[in-house]
């Protein structure tokens, strides 16, 4: 095998972009584009969320933080034409039929806080005007004459009584019983109004006859009776009086209250505005002594303190203005990011009085972002919305019933919060989800009503290609940023740097990275770092270094991991060969940065039929990824060994030093190279790190992570020395994966260190061995001295040891019996 062939290029191991290629000096040349950039699925199908009007087709969002969805969705719906259909005015008004369920009405915008004025301003008329009628002399004379005719029939009934009673020896006289005075029939003696307990001790003494007190007890008794009709007719005329008064004051006010409210129903001129005027003018009337009464004053009350409040006067003729699109040029967009229940939905606030009681009324009812954002589009974080306690089925609820029922949710008030039930409201909105993809999974999945309020579901990808395109679309981003908060423009070299970066976060080289946000924060602190050094632009140098100071903030676990192997408290050879032992590598994640570093993994073999004992899996630190990785080695020596034959040995694999957990497929070849050397009694070269996964054939699969993984055994070589002898060997699919470090590609092109691509075990163990793996004849045999030629002698070997062994023990067995025989 020539192993020259498989070293990567040095011009493979990074993508490149050429600074010439740009058509620009600096980012100040180039205009400022507010164009999304690589998300054309997702655009496509916003775009188709937003044209359907039809139920249920609210857009769900889904992609990795930083991808630009919410910017993306918000740039999206600034630039659709929204000036057609402006919403109406939301109001609530008096019930006069039922308090506690205020009407709805929905009135063109603008219209709202004109009405709830003009209701204000007659309210005032009103009070004004009324008083100053009813105290005009033609409505005092009018009144005084009507009182007077009353006035006249309750005397003549009155008159005509007490003359009666008189020609009967009685009198009518007022009596006072506590506060309140009441008519009664005394004795009329010599003129003289007598009490009745005097009168019975006249009687007593012999100045009365008893049989005259008798007599005047019998017509007290009947006139008493007559008394009781007399009063009750009496009452008859004060009640039509007090009629005829109400008549009198109709008569003279109606006309002004008619005229106020023809004025107004002649300038809206609609239907439900006229319906509720209608409503008004007949309880004005019929409340007259509102507007004309002098209101009590408390001021100078002791006891006003401990008094419930009065609650708000004329509360029937208000007007809420729920929603104000006076000033909408266009439909709403509204942005909610605190999507808390009172947030979204609204709430009927309640009113703490002095003595600790609470009340509400229809003025109350506050709205919130579902209706503001009424015939236009709502814009909502999943995250935010899930948080929030009623706040998910309440959006549901809404969204599939298309009308919103007002409530005062507070789950932490332990008494019931308010008697009023609004109407419902009719609502239309297009509202736009955003979350992940996994979330999204688990709501289509476990919620039924999520499918059908969510039709539309928008991915945010994290990568796009990396063409002339795209690479012109980064320049235009730079120059976005740069113009938005102003910052120094960026040159050529800065640019490409930053593209460059773009490929390296993408994880390949014919992909670009789409997680602007990230890009974006190299952008403004390569900003910061000119701006230290007093330049005038951006350079490569400067992007450069505001990558590696980002990567220093975040590399003191990469360092301590570093400064062990240094100290050999972490064993890892970078020289040398040893037998059963290679190394592996592994990506460690620390949520904004990852890093790769070398561990040891090593192999034993031994006599037996356990087969391959996976050390981590024993000891519960392998993940499932890892065990089906183990699990297809042992299908690796079933292919290449036991076509013919039983394989019958007991093998252990373990990652040395490590304790925290193991997960994933990519050492499986690692593994397969230390379990190949321990057999076969060929040392493997420490120099050369490995990392790919592997099937059963043996064919070498691409993992992830691969530019981490290689700088990652490059900074251990590198501290330690580099020999010129040290690489990686690396699935020849992740070539095109690479974008590594300048330093890591400069070494390579200096011959210090290599890279080997590989597409099979073979080529990876004759690199490490230095030893042809062998291929099988036709006779089914391996070359002698070649790897697998070794590996399966060796096999044969523990199997005939093994036999041998059984043997032995089945051989001991049967003798048993015959030495206990011979001794009996």
């Amino acid at each position: 095998m020539d192993v020259q062939s498989l070293k990567v290029a040095a011009e493979k191991l990074r993508w490149k972009c050429d600074p010439d290629s740009f058509g620009f000096k600096t980012t100040k040349e180039l205009k400022s584009s507010d164009a999304i950039i690589g998300q054309d699925r997702a655009l496509n199908a916003i775009k188709v969320g937003l044209e359907i009007n039809s139920p249920g087709y609210n857009i769900f969002v889904a992609g990795l933080t930083g991808t630009g969805k919410s910017t993306t969705v918000k740039t999206i719906l600034e630039k659709i034409d929204r000036t057609s259909g402006i919403p109406d005015d939301i109001c609530f008004t008096y019930n006069f039929e039922n308090p506690d369920v205020p009407h709805v009405m929905v009135i063109p915008a603008g219209w709202g806080n004109r009405l709830k004025n003009d209701m204000d301003d007659l309210v005032n008329d009103l009070l004004t005007r009324l008083p100053r009628l009813i105290e005009s002399e033609s409505f005092k004379d009018r009144k005084k004459r009507l009182l007077d005719q009353y006035n006249q029939k309750s005397i003549k009934l009155i008159g005509a009584f007490e003359e009666n009673v008189r020609k009967e020896g009685l009198a009518v006289v007022q009596l006072q019983v506590g506060e309140i005075t009441r008519p009664e029939l005394m004795p009329l003696v010599k003129n003289e109004i007598v009490p009745w307990q005097q009168l019975e001790k006249m009687v007593s003494e012999g100045k009365f006859e008893q049989s005259a007190l008798k007599d005047l007890q019998k017509k007290h008794d009947r006139l008493s009776k007559e008394l009781e009709k007399t009063l009750r007719e009496n009452r008859k005329i004060e009640k039509q009086a007090q009629d005829a008064l109400r008549e009198l004051h109709n008569t003279f006010v109606q006309p002004y209250i008619s005229g106020f409210i023809y004025e107004l129903k002649e300038k809206y001129k609609n239907k439900k505005i006229s319906t509720f005027l209608d409503l008004v003018e007949t309880h004005m009337i019929h409340n007259l002594d509102a507007f004309t009464s002098q209101p009590d004053k408390m001021d100078n009350n002791p006891l006003a303190a401990f008094m419930p409040v009065q609650r708000m006067e004329f509360i029937e003729y208000k007007i809420n203005v729920f929603v104000d699109n006076s000033r909408l040029k266009r439909r709403p967009v509204v942005v909610e990011t605190a999507p808390n229940y009172k947030n979204l939905f609204g709430t009927i606030e309640r009113v703490v009085d002095r003595t600790g009681a609470t009340y509400t009324d229809f003025t109350k009812i506050k709205a919130g972002s579902m209706v503001s954002a009424n015939g236009g589009f709502l814009v909502l974080s999943l995250t935010d919305v899930l948080n929030e306690p009623g706040v998910w089925n309440a959006l549901k609820r809404t969204l599939k019933n298309h009308k919103l029922d007002m409530q005062s949710y507070d789950p932490f008030y332990m008494f019931s919060q308010t008697a009023l039930k609004p109407e419902a409201i009719e609502i239309d909105v297009k509202v736009v989800l955003i979350g992940d993809s996994y979330l999204y999974r688990l709501l289509y999945v476990y919620d039924e009503d999520f499918k059908k309020v969510f039709k539309i579901r928008a991915d945010f990808d994290t990568i796009m290609a990396n063409n002339a395109k795209t690479i012109n679309n980064y320049a235009q981003f730079v120059r976005k940023i740069t113009h938005d908060e102003k910052l120094l423009p960026f040159d050529r070299k800065g640019v490409a740097e930053i593209i460059e970066h773009g490929v390296r976060l993408a994880g390949r080289q014919n992909k670009v990275s789409t997680r602007f946000s990230d890009v974006a924060d190299v952008i403004r602190e390569a900003h910061y770092w000119a701006k230290a050094e007093k330049k005038k632009n951006v350079t490569g140098s400067h992007v450069l270094k505001a990558i590696t100071e980002k990567r220093k903030r975040s590399q003191m676990v990469e360092e301590k991991i570093q400064e062990m192997i240094d100290d050999g408290n972490i064993m890892i050879d970078v020289k040398g060969s040893k037998t059963g032992q290679v190394n592996g590598l592994a990506v460690y994640n620390g949520g904004d940065y990852s890093f790769g570093k070398p561990s040891r993994i090593t192999a034993t073999v031994g006599v037996g039929s356990a087969g391959i004992i996976n050390i981590e899996r024993e000891a519960d630190l392998s993940g499932k990824t890892h065990n089906k990785g183990v699990l297809i080695i042992g299908g690796y020596f079933r292919e290449k060994y036991a076509a013919d034959k039983a394989l019958s040995f007991s093998a252990s694999l373990a990652f040395e030093q490590s304790y925290s957990g193991v997960d994933g497929d990519s050492a499986s070849s690692t593994e397969i190279y230390a379990l190949l050397s321990a057999l076969s009694s060929l040392p493997l070269r420490q120099d050369i790190a490995v990392t790919g996964s592997v099937n059963q054939k043996g064919e070498i699969q691409p993992i992830g992570g691969v530019n981490q993984k290689i700088e990652g055994f490059f900074d251990a070589c590198k501290s330690k020395r580099l020999t010129g002898r040290q690489g990686v060997l690396i699935p020849h699919q992740n070539v095109n994966d690479l974008m590594l470090r300048q330093d890591v590609v400069d070494a390579c092109k200096d011959g210090k260190f290599t890279i080997y691509a590989i597409k099979s075990i073979d080529q990876g163990i004759e690199i490490l061995t230095g030893v042809a793996a062998g291929k099988k004849s036709r006779s089914g045999k391996y070359p002698e001295e070649t790897v697998h030629f070794l590996v399966e002698k060796r096999l044969i070997e523990l199997a005939e040891l093994l036999n041998n062994k059984n043997k032995d023990k089945k051989k001991k067995k049967d003798e048993k019996p015959d030495e206990e025989e011979n001794k009996k």
